[in-house]
């Protein structure tokens, strides 16, 4: 699926009825090479300018998923240090030897009931809001800069239990290939099966 092609089915009235078609499926992967990366970011603050027009009138959130992750560890406390994300830092930079405990701390954090519960509340926050504007879509970008403490799959099974299915639908930004029923992020690493979600190609 183009770019274009991507932007015409966002626009699509039927794709923004989000109790329309599998109600157990409301991720998508648009899947796009990763030497797209920079292109692809200016893409979608287009598709949220587009968007957001009178002609479609949906307000778009977009997710960074590496962003919302230093987000969370900087307000969540660790010991008497008010910043995780500061502890950590300055942990590995002051000692470099401390730096596999720093990646496992970080992979045990990214795989918290917390920090999935922090994504849904960002998502509910936005799409409860009381306005002229739909909200049927969460864009999911920054997968790659999530390598390796989080992999888009575990990400997808770890959300199940919050998921509201009929209420929104996200889209994941994913630059990699695909390998039968599971991807390449960056073309080379092995993501193994995706769980539950719909590749959007062309209809």
């Amino acid at each position: 699926m183009t770019v274009k092609e991507l932007y015409e089915k966002l626009c699509s009235p039927d794709f923004q009825n989000t109790e329309a078609g599998d109600l157990f499926y409301n991720f998508f992967i648009y899947r796009y090479p990763a030497e797209m990366e920079y292109q692809m970011r200016q893409e979608i603050e287009d598709f949220q300018k587009n968007l957001i027009r009178p002609t479609n009138y949906v307000d778009v959130l977009t997710l960074n998923l590496f962003d919302e992750f230093c987000a969370y560890l900087d307000q969540k406390r660790f010991l008497r240090h008010p910043s995780m994300l500061k502890y950590l830092l300055d942990k590995e930079a002051t000692a470099p030897e401390n730096a596999r405990s720093v990646q496992d701390t970080l992979t045990r954090n990214a795989h918290s009931e917390e920090f999935v519960r922090w994504l849904h509340e960002r998502i509910l926050s936005h799409i409860d809001q009381k306005d002229e504007y739909k909200r049927p879509y969460v864009f999911l970008t920054g997968v790659g800069s999530m390598f390796p403490y989080l992999r888009v799959n575990e990400l997808l099974a770890l959300y199940e239990d919050h998921n509201e299915t009929g209420r929104y639908k996200i889209i994941v930004f994913y630059p990699g290939e695909r390998d039968d029923n599971s991807f390449k992020l960056f073309g080379s690493i092995a993501d193994h099966h995706t769980y539950r979600a719909t590749l959007l190609i062309n209809d």
